[in-house]
């Protein structure tokens, strides 16, 4: 029985050889970081291409999603999310932060400075846990969330990463959107 292309591809993935090293934190929260620094370098890499031009430009007029509406919104929706999240959980222990303010920029360049930092402070919140704090079923011990939701922080961390995949995605598809406009008008 033959191959199907993508099986073949698939095969050669398992089969070839590694040519660089990676290196992994450890446990579950090595995990959780591992995986949300690299949403937000897929992320990155997506907001890279994007001109500074279209940032403001209301892509989604029909929205009732104040925080989609444009590039800007959706990029200072996710900086600012993230913090909340961060700031969710150190709070479960520590003393009460809040989450900077949200704050719109112009450039590109300011976001990926805001993408670097936010992670940053998202490592410095994890070193402070403990493995066997993760994952709670007392109530009391959950996060509560803004949108209705009680979390502990092994649900909270995988909403965090979630949430940066769907708006790389709504990126993604606004990027292939314009280009596709831009095209027509040639």
């Amino acid at each position: 029985m033959s191959q199907t292309k993508s099986q073949k591809e698939q095969n050669n993935y398992y089969l070839a050889p590694l040519t660089m090293t990676k290196t992994f934190r450890t446990g579950a929260i090595g995990a959780y970081l591992d995986e949300y620094e690299k949403a937000l370098s897929e992320f990155k890499q997506v907001v890279e291409l994007l001109p500074d031009s279209i940032l403001p430009i209301v892509i989604d007029p029909h929205t009732s999603d104040e925080n989609c509406r444009s590039v800007q919104t959706i990029l200072s929706h996710v900086v600012h999310s993230g913090y909340g999240y961060a700031n969710s959980i150190h709070n479960l222990k520590g003393p009460g932060w809040t989450r900077p303010i949200m704050t719109f920029h112009s450039t590109v360049k300011e976001y990926l400075t805001d993408l670097n930092n936010l992670f940053i402070f998202t490592e410095e919140v994890f070193q402070e846990l403990d493995e066997n704090e993760l994952e709670q079923l007392d109530s009391s011990l959950k996060i509560k969330t803004g949108w209705g939701q009680e979390y502990d922080i092994n649900q909270m961390a995988e909403h965090a990463i979630v949430h940066v995949l769907r708006h790389r995605r709504q990126l993604e598809k606004i990027r292939l959107q314009l280009f596709e406009q831009k095209g027509k008008r040639h």
